[in-house]
């Protein structure tokens, strides 16, 4: 039995996350997470499976649930991921949380040797290097769960790296993939959310409209893999059934499919190297789909793309200021206080005018991503 941590419990990766682990009670145990603001979903899993140890973003909801549940130790805030990542008990460590707030618990658990199943982009992408180099130091296994870099690990399963030419990253499009950029203008956040796909947040849905959300992916597969950016190229495949391929040096490539469900890649990092049966999956049947379509990705198009593959092949900070102009950017359109084109133009003004350092440690890190936000939130101001 595998002893699981989430963070980001009550999110779409982390309630998908514990679907998976009602559905399989022999194969894992819940023994702590990490939740948000969602008392009430919260409240919900703590019932269903009955974890040793919560955490919740405020002290007053803490206090709440501990009347609720007295047997269950109660945490909150930034300690509180922390504790929970680094559960002596357990033994892999899904992060599901959005944003940059999962770094400083996933480093924490790496340095205990747990392993790693990867939801959050923003860790990768903002503290890579560091996260590759502890994980190593500390022969932390980092599983993806992203399913496009899951069909990436999957297509390298018993392959040598060193054969490796090329990856191709897909992407559906996004909920505005039929409009040219002029029509954006006045595109609603509603209009925004209505992927055509995938059933996923808010924040990686916009992303996912903007394309910020594949140049994430591709410096996650450059940080995870260990590849060149001028050999990752993104896809426009507006199925959502091949989730990614691997291209060989003697030109065959291998690609992974299936139908458009993120437990698939969730369960697989839980139970790598084993598979079991995905309950209540949907088999894929390419007869019924009858014809799969792929375009080459316009980078005038989808700007934020662009802006992403500039950010990783200079690194270092910039990386950060990129990231958190984007969650700032996107969280006021989210609001109404931004509009939809003018998120890739607030990260590139940022972006712009930041000043790179090259390997910054983690203070730095953090410190240039708490200096981006109060510029973006000055910025709309």
């Amino acid at each position: 039995m595998k002893k699981i941590s989430l963070l980001g419990a009550t999110g779409s990766i982390g309630l998908q996350t514990i679907d998976i682990i009602r559905s399989n009670p022999q194969a894992f145990k819940l023994v702590a997470l990490a939740a948000g603001k969602n008392i009430e979903k919260t409240t919900e899993i703590i019932k269903a499976l009955e974890p040793e140890l919560v955490s919740v973003q405020r002290a007053s909801d803490a206090a709440t649930l501990q009347r609720l549940f007295p047997k269950v130790t109660f945490t909150y805030g930034a300690e509180g991921l922390v504790e929970v990542a680094t559960h002596p008990q357990t033994t892999v460590l899904v992060n599901a949380v959005l944003g940059s707030v999962g770094l400083a618990s996933t480093l924490a658990a790496i340095k205990m040797g747990k392993t790693i199943a990867i939801a959050n982009k923003e860790t990768l992408v903002t503290a890579g290097h560091l996260v590759m180099k502890e994980a190593k130091k500390y022969n932390a296994p980092i599983l993806p769960v992203d399913s496009e870099h899951s069909a990436l690990f999957q297509a390298m399963n018993g392959e040598n790296p060193k054969n490796i030419s090329r990856l191709v990253i897909t992407a559906s499009g996004g909920s505005f993939r039929d409009k040219t950029r002029d029509e954006l203008k006045n595109v609603t956040v509603k209009d925004a959310l209505n992927h055509p796909n995938w059933s996923m947040g808010a924040k990686i849905t916009i992303d996912s409209a903007t394309m910020m959300n594949k140049g994430l992916e591709v410096i996650e597969a450059h940080v995870l893999f260990d590849m060149p950016y001028d050999n990752i190229d993104v896809l426009l495949h507006r199925e959502s059934i091949i989730h990614s391929m691997v291209e060989f040096d003697d030109t065959s490539v291998i690609a992974q499919l299936g139908t458009p469900d993120m437990r698939v890649p969730i369960q697989y990092a839980l139970t790598y190297p084993e598979r079991i049966t995905l309950q209540q999956g949907k088999r894929l049947n390419l007869a019924e789909i009858g014809q799969l379509h792929f375009e080459e990705m316009d980078f005038k198009r989808y700007r934020a793309l662009q802006l992403a593959y500039d950010a990783g092949r200079e690194g270092g900070t910039i990386l950060t200021a990129m990231n958190a102009a984007n969650e700032a950017a996107v969280a006021a359109f989210l609001r109404g206080e931004l509009s939809f084109l003018a998120i890739d133009e607030t990260i590139e003004r940022i972006m712009h005018e930041h000043k790179t350092i090259v390997q910054p440690d983690l203070e730095t890190i953090l410190a240039v991503d708490s200096e981006t936000r109060k510029r973006v939130a000055d910025m709309i101001k």
